[in-house]
């Protein structure tokens, strides 16, 4: 299972791109403050993103949902990887209500669907 939540804040100006598929892709990297941990920075690939999304502000606190993918592409003659979020939902923190229904939708999709080793020796 490939599923990813995060909370961060756009610490790149979102950039939609028109892809020659004639699909629509929304790029953004969201910095992520844990405290103990160190920052990190996350790209983010939102495709199909909704008009909306060109809205969003550099700065502002969003929870991303999705998953990862790593791609590998060739520039400059060889063959080189990034690892990236693909977004399936963007939703400012301060909607709290719609980020909530985001997440528990998100943690339904994680339930286990099988029974564990620990519930099969019962």
């Amino acid at each position: 299972m490939n599923v990813v939540m995060l909370l961060g804040t756009l610490s790149r100006e979102q950039e939609r791109r028109f892809l020659p598929s004639g699909d629509t892709v929304v790029s953004f990297d969201l910095t992520i403050r844990d405290e103990g941990t160190p920052t990190e920075s996350v790209p983010v690939a939102w495709p199909d993103a909704p008009p909306a999304a060109d809205a969003l502000a550099l700065g502002e606190e969003v929870v991303v949902i999705g998953r990862v993918r790593r791609r590998f592409f060739r520039a400059a003659g060889s063959t080189q990887s990034r690892t990236e979020v693909v977004a399936a939902r963007v939703v400012p923190s301060r909607q709290a209500t719609r980020a909530r229904r985001a997440l528990d939708r998100a943690m339904a999709g994680v339930a286990p669907t099988r029974p564990t080793a620990d519930a099969a020796t019962r």
